[in-house]
């Protein structure tokens, strides 16, 4: 499972988790049930979201599903209909894309796999266009934008705005949650929902480039951000104007309850940023924060761009360390004691331009 909106259990609360897992097994389940356990494997926790959106716009509809090992072969009630079976046709057809650029350019396990790992691209975009079709929508138009990436990157170069880049994911992305509507019988709602798919679009490309930048310089790989000269601090206001367009948009839709959309398009999205960038404050530059490293006997280790994970130990002391020093509660982001990965301290806001006063915090160094 993978995605860039990863809620912690703490933030949701009881109510929307079990809301959030409902979406999430209900397009595993509809995965599997359409096109075979193997498809399971493109299960992510943004897709859910398109789920999460056509039922917020219409009625809750649920069964209730046998044991899983993955919810503790607990049984549970999971989404099912239109949404959870949009839910997977987009992230098939998205998946099949990126299985074949690996292919393409020949890096990770289906660079290696070769014909076997195209043989499977084309079938799960042959499936997702299928049940696409079903539910009364063309999918080319998704395949159409991301197969023009290429083309977009060679093109390309220093100089250039790293908005060209995100342009096709951003269509794409676009389309596919203004579809919900449609689904929903809410055609109004198609227009605002199109700019919120296009802006979090926007904000997945950019936040994967953040997290790629330090492996791909090393590497000498193409990188939106190196290739145009667009630096971190630009990268990071682009995302900040987008999440406060996502915000804008969702005021101009009409949901039938709109709780769980909001936490995760708002606040959690907001988190993915922090999680990649750190959070911007307004602040005296010559007050230090909690988030400096700070110096003397409770010196900070530094927040690394590229994480550097920490074995089980070395994670247990960091632990203790993090915890006796308070990073957990005070500084903001807080480096994770195993991951090394970003996390977000507890004096975190919903911004200013937020008044669903909906504001937790998690203290806690989890995922």
């Amino acid at each position: 499972m993978f995605g860039i909106i990863r809620p912690c259990r703490n933030r949701m609360g009881a109510e929307l988790r079990s809301a959030w897992l409902a979406h999430l097994c209900g397009m595993c389940l509809s995965l599997r049930d359409e096109h075979g356990h193997l498809s399971r494997l493109v299960t992510n926790y943004d897709g859910l979201m398109i789920s999460a959106a056509v039922e917020a716009q219409s009625e809750v509809s649920r069964r209730t599903a046998g044991p899983c090992a993955l919810r503790g072969m607990k049984s549970a009630d999971v989404a099912i209909g239109s949404g959870a079976r949009l839910a997977a046709s987009v992230s098939l057809v998205l998946a099949s894309l990126k299985i074949h650029d690996h292919v393409d350019d020949g890096d990770g396990l289906a660079g290696r796999m070769g014909w076997a790992g195209r043989k499977v691209a084309q079938r799960w975009a042959s499936k997702g266009l299928g049940t696409a079709s079903d539910l009364g929508f063309d999918a080319s138009v998704m395949i159409d934008s991301v197969r023009r990436q290429p083309e977009v990157e060679a093109s390309a170069g220093l100089g250039s705005s790293v908005l060209v880049v995100t342009e096709p994911t951003e269509t794409a992305t676009g389309f596919a949650v203004a579809q919900t509507a449609f689904l929903a019988g809410r055609p109004g709602n198609a227009e605002p929902l199109r700019e919120v798919g296009r802006l979090f679009g926007r904000v997945a490309h950019l936040i994967d480039a953040v997290e790629d930048l330090e492996e791909d310089r090393a590497a000498g790989a193409w990188n939106p951000l190196l290739a145009t000269g667009t630096s971190v601090e630009e990268a990071h206001r682009l995302c900040q104007d987008a999440l406060m367009g996502i915000r804008l948009a969702l005021k101009d839709v009409e949901f039938t309850d709109s709780r769980l959309v909001h936490k995760l398009l708002v606040h959690e999205l907001e988190e993915s940023v922090v999680r990649a960038f750190g959070r911007r404050k307004h602040r005296d530059p010559h007050k230090p924060t909690w988030s400096d490293p700070g110096s003397g006997l409770w010196a900070y280790p530094k927040l690394n761009w590229q994480p550097q994970p920490r074995g089980c130990f070395a994670g247990c002391g960091a632990f203790l360390y993090e915890c006796g020093t308070c990073q957990f509660c005070c500084r903001d982001p807080f480096p994770g004691p195993w991951s090394d990965k970003r996390r977000a301290g507890c004096d975190g806001d919903c911004g200013p331009n937020c008044d669903c006063n909906d504001c937790d915090c998690c203290c806690c160094p989890c995922d």
